[in-house]
């Protein structure tokens, strides 16, 4: 009876801290985005959000950065994760040097790359030393919106690669090294190997990293924050905004369920195009 019961004690824990810190918050903004102040059920709030003048420059720049963002995070993962599975000596000191920017805040990292490309930044000082230009530029300019997207995107790979990475390293590590043997043995050159050994098998890894690192994205906030402030508008910035500045909450719980519901489908879309053979048989 004791041994029956152990798996569900276990797991106690863990479903009360869910049920805690998750699904009670939650259902607390689902009635802020969907009641009056009186109890009333109502969709006018989410009406308010997608009739203000900034829900779609914030939606279409939080979609944009992650179509930008998580294919280059992707392809420079895979990279990185497979030259430290094949490194014999440095391993564990190259991939400490590369995941150094996981123990960084998002706001941390923004202010970072600020200091690189404001007028009196980094950048400004190398092209000046070298002669490149006469005056400081102004990269982050109001009117710039494209270079302030260029920087939180850079931003963004150099703070959130690493997140992938140790996902990806970890499912490496769990093919068996006869495969790879085997495919030496019959003449498959290492493209080869990658296609059709690494990423076959690295699915659910892939899978768990692309969730994560996607909802991660729709959440990009600190970031933009500090390198384009308002210029930029952003989904979870209008949450910000809403909240604390307007002290609009209802508005506030709306947007924060619509990029619930983007997370949501993102999750569904991954877990099927990444389902394993024995996950699509089912």
């Amino acid at each position: 009876m004791q041994s029956r019961a152990l798996p569900y004690l276990l797991l106690l824990p863990a479903t009360l801290f869910l049920l805690l810190f998750f699904l009670y918050p939650f259902v607390l903004v689902a009635w802020q985005a969907f009641a009056t102040d009186e109890g009333v059920l109502t969709t006018k709030y989410f009406d308010k959000m997608i009739s203000h003048w900034k829900f779609e420059k914030a939606l279409t720049y939080t979609l944009l950065l992650a179509l930008v963002v998580v294919p280059i995070q992707v392809a420079l993962s895979l990279l990185m994760a497979t030259l430290v599975a094949s490194m014999k000596k440095g391993r564990d000191i190259i991939l400490y040097i590369w995941t150094i920017p996981l123990g960084i805040s998002d706001l941390a990292a923004g202010l970072i790359w600020l200091a690189i490309f404001e007028q009196t930044g980094f950048l400004n000082s190398i092209l000046f030393s070298t002669g490149i230009i006469d005056e400081p530029m102004t990269f982050l300019g109001y009117q710039d919106k494209g270079m302030i997207f260029l920087a939180v995107v850079l931003a963004e790979v150099w703070r959130a690669t690493a997140i992938m990475l140790v996902i990806l390293v970890a499912g490496i590590g769990l093919i068996p090294k006869e495969y790879y043997e085997a495919a030496q043995v019959y003449g498959a050159n290492t493209w080869q190997r990658f296609t059709k050994i690494t990423l076959p098998l690295l699915k659910p890894s892939l899978q768990t990293a692309l969730i994560l690192r996607v909802i991660l994205a729709f959440e990009v906030f600190a970031v933009v924050a500090a390198l384009g402030g308002t210029n930029l508008p952003v989904l979870m910035g209008e949450v910000y905004n809403r909240q604390f500045e307007l002290q609009d909450s209802h508005t506030a719980a709306a947007f924060a369920m619509l990029i619930l519901l983007i997370s949501i489908i993102s999750t569904v879309f991954f877990m099927w195009t990444l389902r394993t053979p024995k996950e699509a048989s089912l």
